[in-house]
């Protein structure tokens, strides 16, 4: 297995080849020090062939460095539209009945590394909330949900708690814990229907 990385955020880049022998690693190479890295004691002679054979250990070199990185480059730009799209999500806070927890429910976006939470004043809350996890739509975009359980947070203090949404591409969307945003099926508000 051979192949490159390119960190777009600072244009660092890395290569590997790898070799398996019946299922377990045998040798690897290591692009840094152009030696190869033998985890087996059957691949000791190996290594110490390839170390010696110091042309094929500057043409992985260049290949890992410049032609691989180039042709991702390549990849990537052709595929640009499809793998670095972003969608922004629709955030709702969604109740079922007046004692059940409020739901804030980001839908629509894409990619899926996505993290949503509840915070009070700024600070994420670990207590009294439930992660759901990320679940695909139809459109090939994606949904997540987390509840708030209201029993621990008094009325009063509502205005100090906010759903948060982060996607890389995006600026955070901040959704105020706020009794006429919060969509209902059972007669309060939204879905419900006043």
């Amino acid at each position: 297995m051979f192949g490159c990385e390119l960190d777009d955020e600072d244009g660092t880049t890395d290569g590997y080849d790898q070799f398996g022998y019946d299922g377990e690693d045998f040798i690897s190479w290591d692009l840094k020090t152009l030696t190869w890295i033998a985890p087996v004691p059957q691949a000791v002679t190996t290594k110490q062939k390839l170390d010696q054979n110091r042309a094929y250990n500057e043409y992985w070199k260049n290949y890992f460095t410049k032609e691989c990185v180039d042709r991702l480059k390549k990849y990537l730009a052709y595929g640009k539209s499809t793998l670095q799209r972003t969608e922004v999500p629709r955030v709702s806070l969604l109740q079922r009945g007046p004692s059940s927890p409020v739901v804030c429910h980001a839908t629509g976006f894409y990619p899926d590394r996505v993290v949503v939470f509840w915070s009070r004043d700024g600070q994420e809350l670990h207590e009294h909330v439930d992660h759901g996890e990320v679940l695909p739509n139809h459109d090939g975009t994606f949904q997540v949900s987390v509840d708030l359980d209201l029993a621990s947070v008094p009325q009063e203090d509502w205005g100090r708690y906010e759903c948060v949404v982060k996607l890389k591409g995006i600026e955070d969307i901040l959704t105020k814990l706020d009794p006429a945003l919060i969509r209902t099926n059972w007669g309060k508000t939204g879905l419900g229907g006043e």
